[in-house]
């Protein structure tokens, strides 16, 4: 009986192909001799890529330059030569471009028997000698060339050459996967690769120079600075270069010497990007030391001192790229204290990520979500932030700054040992991908794609684990990795800060209270000394409420400085705390689900107004998870809780007792309606029919109350009653800041005293308005009866009959016009629809209102227009009164409905946005106006009640920019920084809006 053969099949090599055994075959690999090979090349990272390149290697070398020969030293070195072997079979394996390479160039195979990488002086003396150049005079220390071959020639060349110099560091690093080699760990890569971009852009500088100067002499002065990757020495294997050029004097001659630069080290080697000069891809592309530093001093933006960080001096002049350096060093460590710092950088952060298409933000290893960028812009904003007072930590790369913040105790040993690994692994991950094609690439292969995952896994080395393969083993521990990077800022900000204050291990403190403030200043903290009393008294609560805390602050804190106000944010989440002492729901509820901890923090740091309905209705807090629906927020129905208040309220016969019963129901709809809101779970119409159904509840249920209340003696009430809703409440369209404008009517009964009935109505609704109106630590319930008939000096209670006489006998045109939003939303049912049914006849008469009405609502609407703003309010921007605002969008509705309703029925509405759906039914306006007017009064109703979600109070005026601008743009939907779109969003919405009401009033 046979045993197993010694030479392995092609399936036992991992080899897929049809062909795979004829290849083997091609290289006389079928042998018991062969096995070693054999073996070798199952563990390249794609062995069916690589043995394809060995069968191309092998013909190009027998047709080719190289001869026969060529063929057979290779053949010979593959079967002695362990090194070479894992070199070569590295390359094949892990790249089809360094296979192309090998193939098309026949003797560079060779490069890889050197024994030692190139120093930086080699490969830059290599690329200089492929284009023959030689030094300029005077050059001095200074890296100054001019290169004797120009034009094509010169870039074909230079292309060549490096190309052998990237694929001598790609083999020496691939060469562990397939062979017991010797590993090339992450900065050494990075700086070869950053060695070699030095010495391109000298040899590109070079031929730059002889190509515009030919024989004359240079002059001027050019020093070329590195930022970014290159800057730090942490290049990937295909990066963009990112240069600034600093030249004396900064003339044409400079600026065509840099721009041929960019374009010859691009045609050659790799992207050459200038775009990080002052002033980006619109400024100069030299400019003079004293010009960039007048720039930096007088107008640079946050994120351009970030990228000074990395700045250094990279080729060309090197003593005024010295300069350079020492000049614009000191202003990264001042950059801190400027003003909007945190608002710079958060918001630079946002516009990277919104730069990735959301098919790609799971897959994106630099830009996605706990990827590299997000271990970048962390440790820099750290460093800018410690930097100032503590000079280890100005270094440029990320993994040098990780381990001198480690090093000065900013961040844990474990923390910054974690975060080195996770940053190590994700470099690597790139470097191979970008290895595959020399593309540059970030992303990801797509997770069900077995083969992408396998060779990705191999590539980087991961080996098959506890049962599983490769590629398992790589998405496992890619969820790993970028789970831990997504809590860097946690990692890196939150937790020494606690260490700090709550001082439970002397030993393991990691910042002084002076670096703890500097960092939470840097967060975003107005008052850190505060924040950090905030954060010990948490801190230090006892028992296991206080061991939660410790668990869970870090991400909250996080979570908090992403709002418009921190300092609120804190502050509220400790005195929501110190109300919910007893409930032992509330931190575990935060400590088992994230979305309701991040949206919890956004609430308190955002709204004031929220924040004070949760000291006293904190059960809301509970829906702010997600359910298998959706939002929990969204799952209440208004007509459920509408029917929960007013069984409640009935179980009391105590009226006060009923009255607090309602006042707690709307408290707990309003927070919720507020926290839909502010999480932008609901529309501005869906917020406002929302506020108008529990406001009109509340006043149905005292109603009740009242008339169940009040003596009547023996027998049922004397008086059918209803609430009349006007303004926004019969419109449905209340605000957070809305009173509630009412009419009372009454309707006496059979056999009642008409004159006890109408006292009795009145003793009713004076309760009502008292009762509610009462003051408490919730927001107001003021029932306003000032559009009543005759005004202050009329009745609060009328007759059904006592208003049709009135109406007919004695409305005056604004009142008529109020009577276009009234809408029964209260008490008896049907006396509401006769109260209805009567005011149709006078709001749409038949033939329509008289054109002296009209005229009158004109020359009223122009006296409100010039004296109810109140003084010093500006008229651009009073959500309410102001140009294009509210008032005008109401008022020119109403007037269409005054004008045309008696010949449309579908006008016989109270919504001002429905009503101006159906003017644009009709066509009474264009579609464009309609939308306009639409516009305006979505957009302003959105700011006015981002207003009041803020400041906690009604409010009318858009305050000018700064912070509460920024904190109100945020409420209202906008990101923080862009709180100048937001502004300059609602003045071209109402500009537009005002330009209609113009011409229809003036029509």
């Amino acid at each position: 009986m046979g045993g197993r053969s010694a030479v392995p099949s092609p399936g036992r090599l991992g080899l897929l192909e049809s062909t795979a055994r004829q290849d083997l075959d091609e290289l006389g690999w079928n042998d018991e001799a062969a096995v070693d090979r054999l073996w070798a090349l199952s563990r390249a990272p794609d062995a069916d890529l690589a043995l394809k390149a060995l069968v191309r290697l092998k013909n190009a070398q027998s047709a080719g330059r190289g001869g026969p020969n060529g063929w057979a030293e290779i053949d010979r070195l593959l079967r002695s030569d362990k090194t070479f072997r894992g070199r070569l079979l590295g390359c094949l394996g892990a790249s089809d471009a360094l296979g192309d390479h090998l193939v098309a160039e026949e003797r560079s195979w060779r490069l890889l028997l050197e024994p030692h990488l190139p120093s930086a002086e080699q490969a830059r003396d290599t690329l200089l000698a492929a284009v023959e150049a030689t030094p300029e005079p005077d050059a001095r220390e200074n890296l100054l060339y001019r290169a004797g071959i120009t034009g094509p020639q010169a870039v074909a060349r230079l292309r060549v050459t490096y190309r052998d110099l990237v694929m001598q560091l790609a083999a020496q690093d691939l060469a562990p996967i397939v062979e017991d080699e010797p590993v090339l760990f992450l900065p050494e890569v990075g700086g070869h690769l950053a060695d070699l971009a030095d010495a391109g852009l000298t040899a590109a500088l070079a031929v730059a120079v002889a190509q515009v100067l030919g024989d004359k002499p240079l002059e001027g002065r050019l020093a070329v600075i590195a930022m970014g990757k290159c800057g730090a020495r942490e290049l990937n294997y295909v990066s963009d270069v990112d240069v600034v050029f600093v030249a004396e004097p900064a003339d044409t001659t400079s600026a065509r010497i840099a721009g041929e630069l960019m374009r010859i080290g691009s045609m050659a080697f790799f992207e050459v990007d200038a775009a990080l000069r002052p002033e980006g891809k619109r400024g100069a592309l030299t400019r003079t030391l004293e010009s960039h530093l007048a720039y930096y001093q007088r107008w640079a933006k946050t994120w351009e001192f970030q990228a000074l960080l990395k700045a250094r001096a990279m080729t060309g002049d090197l003593a005024l790229g010295a300069d350079y350096i020492a000049a614009t060093g000191p202003l990264v460590w001042t950059a801190c204290e400027r003003e909007d710092f945190v608002t710079d950088v958060q918001a630079m952060r946002r516009r990277v990520e919104s730069l990735v298409p959301d098919d790609h933000k799971e897959r994106n290893v630099k830009l996605g979500q706990g990827g590299l960028r997000d271990v970048e812009f962390a440790v820099q904003l750290m460093q800018m932030v410690h930097g100032r007072v503590d000079e280890s930590l100005r270094v440029r790369s990320t993994l040098e700054a990780i381990d001198a913040l480690t090093r000065g105790c900013y961040v844990g040993r474990n923390d910054g040992a974690n975060f080195h690994a996770s940053y190590e692994f994700l470099r690597g991950l790139e470097h191979r991908l970008q290895l595959q094609r020399l593309s540059r690439t970030h992303l990801l292969p797509d997770p069900d794609d077995d083969v992408a995952m396998r060779w990705l896994a191999r590539a980087a080395h991961v080996r098959p684990e506890r049962g599983n393969d490769a590629a398992t083993v790589l998405r496992r521990e890619l969820v790993h990795q970028r789970s831990r990077v997504r809590q860097l800022h946690e990692k890196l900000f939150y937790r020494p800060l606690l260490e700090a204050v709550t001082r439970f291990d002397a030993d393991s403190l990691y910042l002084q209270n002076k670096s703890a403030e500097r960092q939470l200043a840097a967060l975003g903290y107005a008052m850190p000394e505060r924040a950090l009393a905030h954060i010990k008294a948490l801190g230090s609560t006892p028992g296991r409420r206080g061991q939660v805390q410790m668990l869970i602050l870090p991400g909250l804190l996080q979570h908090i400085s992403n709002t418009p106000d921190p300092d609120a944010g804190l502050l509220n989440y400790r005195k929501l705390c110190d109300e919910l002492t007893t409930n032992e729901w509330f931190l575990r509820l935060l400590r088992d689900d994230g979305v309701v901890a991040e949206n919890l923090m956004h609430v308190l740091g955002t709204s004031e107004y929220i924040a004070d309905l949760l000291m006293r209705s904190p059960d809301v807090i509970q829906l702010y998870t997600t359910g298998a629906a959706g939002p929990k927020l969204c799952e209440v129905s208004s007509d459920d809780v509408v029917k929960g208040l007013i069984a409640s309220v009935r179980r009391h016969s105590d009226p006060r007792k009923a009255i607090a019963v309602a006042r707690s129901h709307r408290r707990a709809e309003l927070a919720r309606i507020a926290s839909a809101d502010l999480l932008g779970l609901m529309d501005v119409q869906e917020v406002c029919r929302a506020l108008s159904t529990v406001w009109a509840a509340v006043l149905g249920a005292a109603l009740e109350k009242m008339m169940a209340s009040v003596p009547h003696g023996d027998g049922p009430a004397p008086a059918r009653m209803a609430v009349i809703g006007m303004g926004r409440l019969g419109g449905g369209e209340l605000g957070y800041g809305s009173d509630a404008d009412v009419l009372f009517v009454c309707d006496p009964v059979e056999d009642a005293d008409e004159t006890a009935a109408l006292r009795w109505a009145q003793t009713v609704a004076d309760n009502v308005r008292s009762l509610l109106g009462t003051p408490s630590a919730d927001p107001p319930l003021e029932v306003d009866v000032g559009l009543r008939p005759e005004g202050k000096n009329g009745p609060i209670v009328r007759t059904l009959a006592s208003y049709k006489a009135y109406y007919h006998q004695w409305a005056q045109a604004w009142e008529v016009q109020a009577l276009l939003r009234a809408h029964a939303v209260a008490g008896d049912p049907d006396l509401g629809l006769d109260f209805l049914h009567m005011i149709d006849e006078i709001r749409y008469p038949e033939g329509g209102v008289s054109k002296d009405a009209v005229k009158e609502i004109r020359r009223i609407k122009a006296r409100v227009d010039a004296e109810r703003l109140p003084r010093g309010a500006d008229p651009m921007t009073h959500t309410k009164l102001g140009r294009g605002g509210l008032a005008d969008v109401e008022w020119t509705v109403q007037l269409m409905q005054l004008r045309h309703a008696h010949r449309y029925p579908e006008l016989h509405r109270t919504s001002t946005v429905e009503t101006l759906d159906a003017i644009g039914d009709a066509e009474l306006l264009t579609a464009e106006e309609v939308a306009m007017l639409k516009d305006a009064w979505l957009t302003a109703t959105r700011a006015r009640n981002a207003l009041v979600l803020v400041r906690g109070k009604p409010v009318d005026q858009l305050p000018a920019p700064g912070r509460e601008l920024r904190a109100i743009a945020y409420a209202a939907g906008w990101p923080q920084d862009e709180a100048a779109e937001f502004l300059e969003h609602y003045l071209r919405v109402t500009r537009r809006a005002k330009g209609v009401v113009t011409e229809v009033f003036g029509a």
